[in-house]
């Protein structure tokens, strides 16, 4: 897989997840649904932390819920640049096309979400009680490096009161699936998920799977 091609991958990616994240943003006030099937929800919300909304603060008890999304914003730049330098590498080997393209959809994703922590918060002003507008003449809902990440899909494929045999939930109303997220969750997932499942052969070189093919 060239660098082109995987260039071209990354900005489609790119594309089609700040496309709906503006779309979101300026049609939708926050929490705002809408049904599409029973079991899947166009479903307005926001993330200042990691996944299911967790965040530095809650595992460091001195620093300030401010200070953390600094952090976390800064460790998603530095990741975003290691996964770069990781894509180059792979395609200047000649790694195999399966690792790249995983590389290439975690990247893609990854970029997608930063975009939204450093800007988001300067570019728009806010979705509570109001649809936002794009860079409004009062300023934005933060500084910059604190956006928030706009989420939007949520796939409640069941909910219940579970059994109480169930150990933890037993007794208690439960969602599956309850996470809301985006394009650029399902692109870092997905490459992660090829990377796990398809272990062997996204780290085997091109060369070395076509000399593992002839007789």
């Amino acid at each position: 897989m060239s660098l082109q091609k995987a260039t071209l991958l990354i900005l489609i990616i790119l594309l089609v997840d700040q496309v709906s994240k503006i779309y979101i943003k300026t049609h939708f006030t926050l929490t705002e649904s809408i049904e599409v099937f029973s079991w899947f929800q166009i479903l307005f919300v926001e993330n200042e932390g990691m996944a299911w909304g967790t965040k530095i603060s809650d595992f460091v008890s001195f620093m300030s819920d401010r200070t953390a999304k600094v952090c976390l914003t800064v460790f998603r730049i530095l990741a975003v640049i290691g996964i770069g330098y990781w894509l180059y590498k792979s395609i200047k080997l000649k790694q195999s096309k399966t690792l790249i393209f995983a590389v290439s959809l975690i990247l893609a994703g990854a970029l997608g979400n930063i975009i939204d922590s450093v800007f988001f918060g300067v570019l728009f002003d806010s979705s509570a009680g109001q649809v936002a507008s794009f860079l409004p003449a009062e300023g934005g809902y933060d500084a910059i490096f604190h956006g928030k990440v706009v989420d939007m899909l949520h796939f409640p494929m069941w909910s219940g009161v579970m059994p109480d045999w169930i150990p933890f939930y037993g007794g208690q109303y439960f969602t599956f699936f309850e996470p809301v997220f985006n394009v650029a969750d399902m692109a870092i997932s997905t490459g992660i998920g090829i990377l796990i499942f398809f272990n062997k052969r996204a780290f085997k070189t091109d060369e070395a799977a076509n000399q593992s093919e002839t007789p």
